[in-house]
């Protein structure tokens, strides 16, 4: 007997999407290439420790419906709220400065840090919070006109013209019209267009700008035991509405027969025949490497992927387990003590360079290079979590360090690179001395690691590009629709709407639009 459904891919999107359509009554087989499910939200074993694959704080998710439609907690998954939100540092020696999801207690920060930035600030909320607010109500939706002017409506039109202007520009441009210091700009730039691999100077990337004010609108958190408890809730979720996941099961080919998709083809020659077909992997991976003899409605689609631009990854991840706890040079103790921050060690650290050495640093990336400063997320998730401590005498605590623009095409190649023992020892210079010698074994995941463990082509991690007002407008449906020419075939993942990073919004939407036309 026939599944009614297959999915395509069990990172987080790919997972909420089949429990979903399986908790709906249609009998749904999620595959997996992997031997676990989880994708880059998942946590593994390594170095002897639990180590997440990306960064573990979770934002946006927690703004969706998803974890009390699936019932997650029930199946084992509890957040713990991250105060102060993120931690700042620059290379230019000004003191480190807090974001909390209070906006009075971020402005105290400020005051107490770079005082000349406290009005700026005021004025950055008031102008970027009801975009912030605007963008996360219409991520809870499939993207039709009707919804999408529903939730302007609701708001009273509050942001549009904001986020219209915004969207022309450039993120500096925006950044710019409101504060003067690199150290108050660059943390969300690092962790904004930095992160698509974009320069702050790239056209359009104005609404990258909304990064602080999510914060002030939802609450960083990270899973109990790690950020693969989420991809583990959702898999019990699944299972427990009588669902099937099959890891170790690599699609190559999706079938198609007449106008319609037929199933799938897996690396072991089996064939699974379903009336639905969600992918949540890389689109140009689905359309121009698995889909064989589409309809004739599908041509211009797969023209359209077959010649798009090829990217390649540009983030690294190093691990390490430490026996000491490390201490920055730039936290001051007594302003820490006045803000109320326990453990600056908490809230992950957002280590940036100024605007011109990030727009330098992509420079480099596209010719192989690494800038001499990288941008760096460090955090210790076992500071805040003690499940994630690693026990016995050789143990303590894991630091995660998150490099950007760390080329796929490294030149040299990364077998023979310094580079990652570098970025250790650039990051010590940050600190006080003696952190090095507490490093007791580290391992890096660069771009190349990510493809030959995630299957993820060329090591980049796709990502929806668009805006609220490309997803309105309906802009290749495939990404903001969720559906394709060919009867039954869908998509889900991070390149389609509203994106990337542990979010699950485009898994909902993707099975909320699927249900709607079954």
């Amino acid at each position: 007997m026939h599944p009614g459904a297959i999915v395509i891919g069990a990172g987080h999107n790919g997972l909420i999407c089949a429990a979903y359509l399986q908790r709906a009554g249609i009998d749904t087989v999620l595959l997996e290439a992997r031997k676990s499910v989880g994708g880059c939200a998942s946590t593994v074993d390594a170095l002897g420790a639990r180590v997440n694959i990306c960064n573990c704080d979770h934002t946006v998710f927690r703004t969706t419906p998803v974890m009390d439609e699936l019932d997650l907690a029930r199946h084992g998954l509890a957040y713990l709220d991250v105060e102060p939100a993120q931690l700042h540092i620059s290379y230019d020696g000004s003191p480190a400065w807090a974001i909390f999801h209070d906006v009075e207690r971020t402005l105290e920060s400020l005051r107490l840090t770079h005082p000349g930035e406290v009005d700026g600030y005021r004025r950055y909320v008031r102008a970027a919070k009801p975009i912030a607010e605007l963008v996360l109500a219409v991520a809870n939706d499939p993207p039709t006109s009707r919804s999408v002017l529903s939730k302007v409506a609701a708001r009273h039109g509050a942001g549009v013209a904001t986020m219209l202007r915004w969207s022309r520009m450039t993120v500096a441009e925006v950044m710019r019209s409101f504060f003067t210091s690199d150290a108050v700009m660059m943390p969300l730039i690092t962790t904004g267009p930095a992160v698509w691999g974009l320069s702050p100077y790239t056209p359009g990337t104005g609404l990258g700008a909304i990064g602080y004010a999510i914060k002030h609108v939802a609450t960083v958190g990270r899973p109990v035991g790690g950020s693969g408890a989420v991809p583990s809730a959702v898999l019990a979720s699944v299972l427990a509405a009588g669902g099937t996941v099959r890891c170790s099961s690599r699609v190559t080919a999706i079938t198609c027969e007449g106008d319609a998709v037929r199933g799938v083809e897996l690396a072991d020659g089996s064939l699974l025949e379903a009336p639905l077909v969600v992918s949540a992997c890389d689109p140009r991976e689905t359309f121009v490497s698995w889909l064989r003899q589409p309809p004739a409605a599908a041509g211009d689609l797969v023209d359209r992927w077959r010649t798009a631009p090829v990217h390649e990854g540009y983030e690294s991840k190093l691990d390490a387990v430490v026996s000491a706890l490390p201490r920055y040079r730039q936290v001051d103790p007594t302003v820490m003590a006045a803000l109320g921050i326990d453990d600056p060690l908490v809230p992950t650290c957002i280590v940036s360079p100024s605007m011109d050495d990030v727009a330098r640093a992509h420079g480099l990336l596209l010719h192989g290079r690494i800038a001499e400063r990288p941008m760096f997320f460090a955090n210790l998730p076992s500071v805040l979590d003690p499940s994630m401590m690693v026990p016995g005498p050789d143990g303590g605590h894991v630091l995660s360090l998150e490099a950007l623009h760390t080329p796929y095409r490294l030149a040299g190649g990364w077998p023979d690179s310094r580079e990652p023992e570098r970025w250790l020892e650039v990051f010590a210079s940050l600190l006080e001395p003696g952190f090095l010698d507490g490093v007791r074994r580290w391992r890096v995941m660069t771009p190349v690691s990510y493809e030959d463990e995630f299957f993820m082509p060329r090591g980049y991690a796709t990502s929806f590009a668009g805006t609220p007002l490309t997803a309105l407008l309906g802009k290749q449906p495939e990404l903001t629709r969720y559906r394709t020419p060919v009867r039954g075939l869908w998509l889900t993942g991070a390149a389609t709407f509203p994106g990337a990073g542990v979010w699950g919004a485009s898994g909902r939407n993707a099975a909320r639009a699927i249900l709607a036309t079954t």
